[in-house]
């Protein structure tokens, strides 16, 4: 349902509609363009007065008050929500759709295949509306047109990817809602490659900040989506020669900023400016989305986003800082040893887990709970953290692997709940060094015997010599008749 505005009294009416949307979360708010930009500005100034959800978090860093309807900051990672406005509320994508666009033709082309313009590639997109100027039955590269989709916005070149990858746009558009559901997104529906309007096609800040999340993680389509301008150069297929320049002045560089990574514009009279953009500072890499502004501040709003950020948060890793998880005295991490006393823990905590933290917190302040349901082939356990209820990572438990361990899970008790009390102390037997030890003590006993043994038989066989001398003498008396030693009658002449 369109509604149409004039003075004071439209303002009021679309504020009520606004604020009564946002209570019940549900359906998509599809409002006709501003009748002028001055009120166009004076909605986005109302915006303003909007909640931010984030702020609703106890001792949680305030966030901006921006013109925006809808925003988010989440970080690349870890999916941590900085700053929440509105996240969840259907809006008009407009050129950020294409981000999605991209990742399908990252996942099903090669950089060389030849994408033909067909007739509905290049005459189906509204006249006037973002083009490179390619005409019905040329061909580019998929690389030669993935710039033109990120740099230039280009509409014909992502309906000719489109057609390329699916057969036709419409069965792309299946392929998108696809991709959007196994990203995780709830409030998303596509019907076209490029963004331009209609009114089934919707997404919201965290969706469409989920959808950004998978693209910054491939770095071709982050390195092409941070190109400030691109030079089309004449070929066989292609015989035009010209350069495009991007639209995003953070890329650019006309509102300068540290640490921009790529990002992508959008802009139709329904869904007015929205803006999608990553930087890393600090090492957070954070995504920044905004959704229905007006220009040229959907670039300042990212801006304060941005600093809001990297100023109020940082990045803690778990491994050097949890002390309350135990392998030792836990039914589960029963030891740290193996039974042939090599002294490396049978898990660990991932060394690279680390959380989004308020910097104004401590470790300390975290809850966290214990999940044993994960997807990755060498984890056992994941353990999340949060703060007054605000999600703020989580951290791996590994099975160990030959590298040195930066955690070996030496304190407290539990790993599912921590406790205080004491639990009795656990004997852990090194089966290793009890062999060594009676192996020494095998060893000794063999000498001792060996050098016993060797001493008996020589006083054996002296002895035996002995014995037949004293034979010999005897058999001698016998013969000659008594015979006594002179000593034994000493003094007496016989």
């Amino acid at each position: 349902m369109n509604y149409k505005k004039s003075g004071r009294v439209g303002r009021i009416i679309l504020t009520a509609f606004l604020y009564i949307s946002i209570l019940t979360g549900t359906g998509l708010n599809a409002y006709a363009a501003p009748a002028s930009l001055e009120e166009a500005n004076e909605q986005a100034e109302e915006r303003k007065s909007l909640p931010i959800q984030s702020n609703q978090i106890e001792n949680w860093p305030a966030g901006p008050a921006i013109g925006a309807q809808s925003a988010i900051l989440m970080d690349a990672n870890t999916g941590v929500i900085l700053y929440a406005k509105n996240i969840d509320e259907k809006l008009y994508p407009a050129s950020t759709t294409k981000l999605m666009t991209c990742i399908l033709a990252a996942e099903n082309c090669k950089l060389d295949e030849m994408i033909k313009f067909s007739h509905n590639a290049v005459f189906s997109i509204e006249r006037g509306s973002s083009n490179i100027g390619i005409d019905e039955g040329q061909s580019m590269p998929l690389e030669e047109c993935l710039y033109g989709i990120l740099v230039a916005s280009a509409n014909e070149v992502a309906n000719a990817v489109a057609e390329h990858i699916a057969g036709t746009t419409d069965d792309f558009a299946i392929m998108m809602n696809q991709k959007a559901a196994e990203l995780g997104c709830k409030n998303t529906h596509f019907t076209n490659p490029h963004g331009l309007f209609d009114e089934n096609h919707y997404t919201s800040a965290y969706d469409l900040a989920l959808i950004a999340k998978a693209f910054f993680q491939n770095e071709l389509l982050t390195k092409i989506g941070n190109t400030p301008s691109h030079h089309f150069q004449a070929t066989a297929t292609q015989p035009d020669d010209f350069i495009e320049r991007n639209k995003h002045k953070l890329i650019t560089g006309e509102i300068a900023y540290e640490g921009i990574k790529g990002g992508k514009t959008g802009y139709t009279d329904e869904a007015r400016q929205t803006l999608v953009t990553c930087a890393e500072q600090n090492g957070m890499k954070l995504i920044c989305v905004v959704m229905k502004e007006e220009s040229p501040e959907q670039f300042y709003d990212t801006v304060k986003l941005f600093s809001y950020g990297f100023t109020n948060f940082s990045a803690v890793n778990v491994s050097e800082n949890e002390t309350d998880y135990s392998i030792q005295n836990s039914n589960f991490f029963n030891t740290s040893n193996d039974v042939f006393g090599n002294s490396k823990p049978i898990l660990t905590l991932n060394q690279s887990s680390y959380l989004i933290m308020p910097k104004t917190i401590t470790f300390d302040d975290l809850d966290s709970q214990i999940s044993y349901e994960t997807s990755g082939e060498n984890e056992v356990a994941v353990i999340e953290y949060y703060y007054h209820g605000a999600y703020v990572g989580n951290a791996t438990v590994d099975l160990a692997e030959d590298t040195p361990a930066s955690y070996d899970f030496t304190e407290n008790i539990s790993i599912e709940e921590p406790e205080k009390e004491t639990e009795p102390n656990v004997i852990i037997v090194n089966i290793k060094t009890v062999l060594i030890c009676i192996l020494v003590i095998a060893l000794i006993l063999i000498a001792f015997f060996v050098i016993r043994s060797i001493i008996n038989s020589y006083n054996f066989l002296d002895g035996g010599r002995i014995s037949k001398r004293r034979r010999r003498m005897r058999k001698r008396n016998r013969k000659d008749g008594p015979h006594f030693p002179s000593s034994r009658f000493n003094g007496f002449d016989l």
